[in-house]
């Protein structure tokens, strides 16, 4: 039976505290970040009349033909992209407004676990990394860009203190041939760092967040997707993101910040903003972590937070990009 195909439940991470800070649930709620529906039927159990299921993954899609039929109207599926999940919400609603919006940012078990979509570092398949399984993979990412675009990208959406000896690494190997798979990709990774040692990550796991996260433009679309959920709910809606590295918690922590009129006096990251009316109001002002019974049950949980806040009847507004700390490739455009 291949991975997607299993049976067993899945378990949304921070669902509990989720329900808990949303309650009471009701109403219509959208679903992002589908994937293999846990927060969708979660939701449903909770009380929501009915969600709108968005994943621009048809094999998410597919999967949620068999587990939803049992919910009938109370579950509508969207292929598309949390970006326009406005227009999504819109084309169900009438013009209503969400009474919710919940996006989960990982990348999902059921793309990890099968080779073929080529997320993992650890399981051999074609360099993919595409999660609408349409235009430029992560292949072609890696064998066209330019030695300086790779170590941008390396360095600042994965961190990488190695981010220009990978590049060049690169750069050399596919001068040989091109590189073509996961694994070859990421031996070449491995062999610019140092063996890791017991319980520290793999040496590629830095690598691969950044090249996935180019290749699905994600930083363009969570700031893209945060601004049409501000337009999509109606006043007392909740917004509810889940992040899983400190990069994407950075955008969202400052995107509630300043829609909440939190905005402080600005960093390095986001200089200072004049203030504007508030447009959500802090559920709970720090981010909402995984206890130590979760952590135990879900290693996935350990790096999760969770943001929450409700939608003031303040009017929608676009976000100045440059004070939501996006990294620098996000900034300029450049995928």
């Amino acid at each position: 039976m291949p991975p997607h195909a299993s049976a067993a439940p899945h378990i949304p991470v921070l669902i509990g505290p989720l329900i808990q800070a949303v309650a009471p649930v009701h109403g219509t709620w959208l679903d992002g970040t589908l994937g293999a529906g846990g927060y969708a039927r979660a939701l449903l159990e909770a009380g929501a009349e009915r969600v709108i299921g968005v994943d621009r993954d048809p094999l998410a899609l597919q999967m949620a033909r068999d587990w939803g039929a049992g919910y009938g109207d109370r579950l509508r599926l969207v292929q598309g992209t949390f970006s326009d999940l406005d227009s999504h919400a819109g084309g169900v609603l009438d013009g209503g407004a969400l009474d919710g919006v919940v996006l989960d940012l990982g990348v999902s078990s059921m793309q990890l676990d099968e080779a073929a979509r080529g997320f993992s570092f650890t399981r051999d398949g074609p360099l993919d990394m595409r999660m609408s399984q349409e235009g430029p993979s992560a292949a072609d990412l890696v064998n066209t860009a330019t030695e300086a675009r790779l170590a941008d990208i390396l360095f600042h959406y994965g961190e990488e203190r190695a981010a220009r000896r990978i590049a060049r690494a690169i750069v050399a190997a596919r001068a040989e041939a091109p590189i073509e798979t996961t694994l070859e990709l990421a031996e070449i990774v491995a062999r610019c760092l140092p063996r890791p040692k017991p319980g520290q990550i793999h040496p590629a796991t830095r690598s691969f967040q950044a090249i996935r996260i180019a290749v699905n433009a994600e930083f363009e679309e969570l700031a893209a997707g945060l601004e049409a959920a501000e337009r999509a709910l109606g006043p007392g809606g909740a917004l509810a993101v889940v992040t899983f590295h400190s990069l994407e918690d950075r955008v969202v922590k400052r995107f509630l910040q300043l829609r909440s009129g939190q905005t402080g006096g600005g960093s390095r990251h986001a200089p200072a903003v004049t203030p504007e009316p508030a447009r959500f109001a802090l559920i709970s002002r720090r981010a909402i972590a995984p206890d130590p019974a979760e952590i135990a049950a879900n290693p996935r949980a350990r790096s999760a937070k969770l943001r929450v806040a409700r939608r003031t009847d303040a009017a929608a507004g676009p976000v100045e990009r440059a004070a939501l700390g996006l990294p620098a490739p996000a900034l300029s455009g450049d995928r």
